[in-house]
């Protein structure tokens, strides 16, 4: 139970929230949650004029910017999921700055002696204290330790954790709302608010952008092209972070890159390669990608800030790019929703019939060109807009790499008209798709698959024998109407009997054919293998022949 002022101090921030919301136009939407019911407001109070802007894309944004650093956050990502918003408020959320006006250097200076546990002049020999960036999470300042290494002291707002707690409790509620709508059935709201709170908090501990950055350090040891800023851990804390200062023209200034001489064609390449390296192969990717954190240095390195906020992919995720990538060079409808599929995007309001054709007709719009004429930004917006007609549920890592992906495209194509997005990541693709057709299973991956297996062996009898007691005892919530007597509950075991022979059978086969690849080097290993094959296989004719006979 949270404390009484904890609990008066959320609940005059809710209405503070509503009431800023409801100024911009989104009281209607307030009341259809019953909003005004939990804050004791009356239903008046939510029907508040919308300012003079014009469109309720415009005030969504300027709701957002109004209501500080958390639904500040919350539009950057929502502009990520083009699956939950129309275009108009993709396009107005993507233009949130994360800026804010800086807080005095007597608030501020505190905070640092503090985390730092000793004065600044003991820390550093030099530092300035007016900021080189102020964003509504921290600020940022330059100083120079006593062995003259330039860095970057990022330090965060007073108070800020209380205050994002209090705004993630509110979201969590509104979502809690949301989610007993029949907008709740299409989207989850409950999940994305989940989703965003963790990113956030995540992104508050800045010893864990920490390691972040030493993650991306050791999986970018040996590319030259690329630069990690080094970190300096006796200094760092939960918030405050000392970090190597770097110092170049921002990826995307093609002017300024051009009139220091580099080469745009050669960082549009290394640029691609290090993100698609992020994604395919490494599984771990700068979730943040916008231009200014992609400086280009002096010698013509990437430099890569701001570890905040990263993206994960296991290795089902990343087989399912590959997938994916291979299906839209094919323009292959089917294989297209195959990947789909496997990622479990599909929701019963999904007809998939009609998702099939709609498909079909957009990747028709694709054939006839070269794969440069192909841009993946376009196709990337068709695939959204099926996603969110034919209500689709991707998993919010793929569009935080959709995203990557269509930024990395349009910088591509400012540094070199002839950039061809497929055609640099098709490398990586060969590589991944080895794995994806021809598996190789580690002798770990065998032993835990056939742990897997004889655990569900040993437990399924009791399993099963549970659920038919549950079943006796009409416990058990099925959609048919189960007589309690003796014959239907025979006729019953019979069927599951049959059942759990039919998953023996088959576990004996899956078992074997994973044991296959690791008992080439075993002496008779294959032969017993074989032997196991053909007994597996006597045992399934028997099972159907039994079948057959029984003909229940």
């Amino acid at each position: 139970m949270r404390p009484f002022t904890r609990r008066v101090r959320s609940l005059q921030r809710y209405r503070q929230v509503a009431s800023v919301l409801a100024r911009h136009g989104f009281g209607g939407a307030l009341e259809y949650l019953s909003v005004h019911r939990r804050l004791s407001l009356g239903k008046e109070e939510l029907r508040i004029p919308a300012e003079p802007l014009e469109s309720p894309a415009q005030h969504l944004r300027a709701a957002m910017e109004e209501l500080g650093p958390t639904f500040i956050k919350l539009g950057q990502i929502l502009s990520t999921r083009s699956d939950l918003l129309p275009d108009p408020f993709i396009e107005e959320l993507r233009k949130l700055q994360d800026n804010a006006c800086a807080e005095p250097w007597e608030t501020m200076r505190p905070l640092i002696e503090a985390e730092l546990g000793r004065p600044l002049e003991e820390a550093f020999r030099e530092f300035n204290p007016d900021p080189i960036g102020a964003a509504s999470l921290s600020q940022v300042y330059a100083a120079t330790l006593h062995d003259g290494t330039p860095v970057a002291v990022k330090i965060q707002r007073p108070n800020l954790r209380e205050v994002v707690e209090l705004d993630l409790e509110i979201l969590h509620d509104l979502a809690h709302l949301a989610q007993r709508t029949q907008l709740g059935e299409l989207y989850d709201p409950e999940t994305v608010a989940e989703d965003f709170a963790f990113t956030l908090l995540s992104e508050l501990d800045y010893r864990r952008e920490m390691r972040n950055a030493e993650q991306f350090r050791r999986n970018f040891a040996d590319v030259p092209e690329v630069h990690i800023p080094q970190f300096y851990p006796e200094y760092c804390t939960e918030r405050l972070l000392v970090m190597e200062r770097l110092e170049g023209v921002k990826v995307d200034d093609v002017d300024a890159l051009c009139a220091a001489g580099h080469d745009t064609r050669a960082i549009a390449l290394n640029a691609s390669r290090l993100i698609i390296q992020e994604v395919l192969e490494d599984g771990f990717f700068h979730a943040d990608p916008h231009p200014g954190n992609y400086l280009i240095l002096r010698d013509g390195r990437i430099g890569v800030l701001d570890f905040g906020m990263v993206g994960v992919l296991n290795e089902d995720d990343r087989l399912n790019l590959t997938r994916l990538y291979v299906a839209i060079v094919r323009l292959d409808t089917h294989g297209i929703l195959n990947v789909f599929a496997r990622m479990g995007a599909f929701t019963r309001f999904t007809d998939r019939q009609k998702l099939a054709r709609a498909a079909e007709r957009v990747l028709n719009k694709y054939r006839g060109r070269t794969l440069k004429e192909s841009q993946f930004t376009e196709f990337w917006a068709d695939l959204t807009e099926l996603c969110r007609h034919y209500h689709l549920r991707l998993p919010s890592n793929l569009w935080l790499v959709g995203k990557t992906l269509v930024m990395l495209e349009g910088i591509g194509r400012q540094l070199d008209p002839d950039y061809d997005l497929f055609a640099v990541s098709r490398p990586f693709v060969r590589q991944l798709s080895k794995t994806a057709w021809l598996p190789a299973p580690s002798m770990q991956e065998v032993v835990e698959q056939v742990d897997t297996w004889r655990y569900l062996m040993r437990e399924m009898p009791a399993m099963l024998m549970q659920w038919l007691q549950s079943v006796e005892r009409g416990k058990v919530p099925v959609e048919a109407q189960i007589g309690a007597t003796q014959e239907t509950l025979d006729r019953l075991d019979a069927m599951i009997t049959r059942l759990s022979l039919s998953m023996l059978v088959a576990a004996f086969i899956v078992g074997l054919a994973l044991l296959l690849p690791a008992t080439r080097d075993i002496p008779y290993g294959a032969t017993l293998t074989i032997i196991g094959f053909v007994g597996a296989t006597v045992l399934g004719v028997w099972l159907l022949i039994s079948i057959l006979k029984k003909r229940h």
